[in-house]
């Protein structure tokens, strides 16, 4: 793979547009409005944002699946407008449906999928890829016996025949338990600490902000956010204490001074306060001078999904 300078962006954005063509009275949707971001070489970067803020919009158009409208992107340096070639030899797409033929082998969906990027035979890593995902005692199975969590490695493989430096990975972890979703971080954990740059969406934002140096936020087609990790986190002025109160709530209780408060379960709330502006002992003052009792009492610090209820909740 033809190497891009060490300073250079993995993947470049500029004014990234995108409208889907117009249907009947519909004037035609706007899924991306004027992106621009890079991804650092050698992170993984977090790509977030609600269902429908043009997330799947914005990794199609890096696969190649969608014509963007105007703007520019590019590749590890290679625009995919002027150099279409390159550009989809340097990126590898890890999508969130299962698409391999069932009726192959592990050995055969790599070799396939090898294939059609053109590596010669003496240079294709088939074991070598199915060992890294823990893989090769599966080689000559049938896929469809696989287990949920052995196609999803699969997956990862596939996307890694031609060797790309760029890994984009689309909720990898929907719908897997526990022990699968620890596995797969740890397998891309791993390629990352050997030179892969990943892209990651998830709406496990918990994952996110363990796994991610860098977040980018996208609501209603916007980029909204581009942080490091620990600076996002850190936008929020919030602190939460988490009230267990006498007698069941129907409505939380609400005061100007409270950011958000919420029923978190029969009996128990969720107040965000803002630190600069009160503090956790008169919010408690005003819980009760509504009448209610507090029974237990605790307190943490805002996290990721606070910072990214608080940025998406803004109208469009």
């Amino acid at each position: 793979m033809e190497q891009t300078p060490a300073t250079a962006p993995a993947i470049r954005i500029r004014d990234l547009v995108k409208r889907y063509t117009a249907t009947g009275k519909s004037a035609g949707k706007l899924a991306l409005d004027g992106v621009s971001f890079d991804v650092p070489q050698g992170q993984i970067f977090g790509l977030l944002g609600p269902n429908g803020a043009g997330k799947s919009t914005l990794i199609n158009t890096l696969a190649g699946l969608v014509t963007k409208t105007s703007g520019q992107v590019e590749i590890w340096g290679h625009d995919i407008d002027h150099d279409v070639r390159n550009a989809k030899a340097s990126i590898g797409i890890v999508p969130q449906e299962i698409v391999f033929d069932p009726f192959f082998t592990p050995a055969e969906v790599l070799n396939n999928q090898a294939g059609l990027y053109g590596v010669p035979k003496s240079m294709r890593r088939t074991m070598e890829l199915l060992r890294a995902v823990h893989l090769a005692d599966k080689a000559n199975a049938y896929a469809r016996s696989l287990s949920g969590g052995m196609k999803r490695r699969l997956l990862i493989a596939k996307a890694m025949v031609h060797s790309p430096p760029v890994l984009v990975l689309d909720e990898p972890t929907a719908g897997v338990d526990v022990e699968l979703r620890r596995q797969l971080w740890e397998l891309v954990s791993e390629m990352n600490h050997d030179g892969v740059t990943v892209v990651l969406t998830t709406h496990y934002l918990e994952e996110a902000e363990q796994l991610c140096d860098r977040i980018a936020i996208i609501n209603h087609g916007k980029l909204i956010a581009n942080k490091p990790t620990r600076e996002l986190v850190d936008m929020a002025r919030e602190k939460i204490v988490v009230l267990t109160l006498d007698r069941d709530v129907g409505v939380a209780p609400q005061h100007e001074t409270f950011a958000r408060s919420v029923a978190s379960g029969e009996r128990q709330i969720e107040i965000a306060y803002d630190k600069d502006r009160t503090n956790a002992g008169e919010v408690l003052l005003q819980v009760q001078g509504q009448g209610y009792a507090i029974v237990d009492v605790s307190t943490r610090e805002a996290d990721l999904e606070d910072v990214f209820v608080t940025l998406t909740s803004v109208p469009a």
